[in-house]
C-alpha cells in the first residue's frame, strides 16, 4: 500500500524523516571513521569518533520525538549504527591498543564484546517490534555506554602515554594504568552487563533545566565547571559512575523491589 505514513491516524510528511536519519547516519559514519583511525594506529581520533557518535545517538532519538517521526525504520537504522559505532569500533580499538598482545584471551574477549552488543540491540528491537510499553529504565547496559567507556579510556591512556598536554585529575590519571592492566576483564564485565537484567537509567525524567532548589542549581553549575576544566576526566567519571551505579542499584538497592517468592507450606 503506497501512502503517507501516519502515527495515531495523523499523516506525516515524508521529508521530515531525513532529519533524524542524518544524525543516525552521522553516527554510523563516525563508527567507520573510528575503525580506519584505529587500523592506522591513531587511537585518539578513533576514540573521539566514538564519543561524538554517542552525542549524535542521544540527539537522533530526541529529534525523532520532537518532530514526531519515530518509526520502525528509524529503530532498525539506529541499531545498525549503534552496532558499528559502539560495538565493533570500540572492540577493534581495544584489540589494536591492548588485546592483540594478550594471548590467548585478546581475540575471544573482543568477539564476546561484539556478540553481546549485537544480542543487546536485538533484544531491544524485539521488544520494540512487538509493541511492549517503554519502561522507565534500560534492561542491560546500553551499547553507547559500554562503547563510550572503552573509548574514553583509550583517549586518556594514549594521551598519558604520549605525554600530551592535558589537564588531568590525579585520581583519574592514577586509575588509567590500572584500567589498562585489566582491559580483558573489564571488557568481559561490560559484555556481560549488556545482556544482563541490570537496570540502567534512561534519564528521561531528569529535568536539569528546572532545578527545584538552590543546592541543585549549585551542583549543576559545579558539574558544568568541572567539565569545562577537565573534560576528558569528567567524561571518564560519568561513564564509570553510570556503570557502577547500575550494579549498586541492582545488587543492593534493588532487592527491595524484587518480588518475593510465596512461602511454601509443608504438609
Amino acid at each position: 500500500m503506497n501512502g503517507t505514513p501516519s502515527v495515531a491516524g495523523k499523516p506525516q510528511r515524508r521529508g521530515i524523516y531525513v532529519v533524524p536519519a542524518i544524525f543516525t547516519l552521522g553516527n554510523m559514519a563516525l563508527g567507520f571513521y573510528s575503525l580506519t583511525r584505529a587500523l592506522a594506529g591513531d587511537f585518539i581520533p578513533a576514540a573521539m569518533a566514538v564519543i561524538i557518535g554517542h552525542i549524535l545517538d542521544v540527539f537522533d532519538g530526541k529529534v525523532a520525538r520532537w518532530t514526531n517521526t519515530a518509526s520502525g525504520f528509524g529503530v532498525e537504522l539506529d541499531s545498525l549504527a549503534d552496532f558499528l559505532t559502539f560495538c565493533v569500533a570500540p572492540a577493534f580499538l581495544m584489540f589494536r591498543m591492548v588485546l592483540q598482545n594478550v594471548h590467548p584471551w585478546g581475540l575471544p574477549v573482543s568477539i564476546l564484546f561484539v556478540g553481546c552488543g549485537a544480542l543487546r540491540l536485538a533484544r531491544f528491537n524485539t521488544k520494540t517490534q512487538y509493541g511492549e510499553p517503554k519502561p522507565s529504565h534500560f534492561t542491560g547496559l546500553p551499547t553507547p555506554a559500554a562503547g563510550g567507556m572503552l573509548a574514553i579510556f583509550a583517549l586518556l591512556d594514549t594521551a598519558l602515554q604520549l605525554d600530551l598536554p592535558m589537564r588531568s585529575l590525579k585520581v583519574v590519571a592514577a586509575q588509567v594504568p590500572v584500567f589498562h592492566r585489566f582491559v580483558p576483564a573489564i571488557m568481559f564485565l561490560l559484555a556481560v552487563l549488556m545482556v544482563s537484567d541490570v537496570r540502567y537509567s534512561t534519564f528521561k525524567n531528569l529535568k536539569l533545566l528546572r532545578p527545584r532548589s538552590l543546592r541543585a542549581l549549585v551542583l549543576i553549575g559545579m558539574t558544568i565547571l568541572m567539565i569545562y576544566v577537565y573534560p576528558q576526566n569528567m567524561v571518564f567519571i560519568f561513564y564509570v559512575a553510570y556503570i557502577v551505579w547500575g550494579l549498586v542499584d541492582y545488587f543492593l538497592l534493588g532487592r527491595s523491589r524484587r518480588p518475593r517468592a510465596p512461602d511454601q507450606k509443608t504438609a
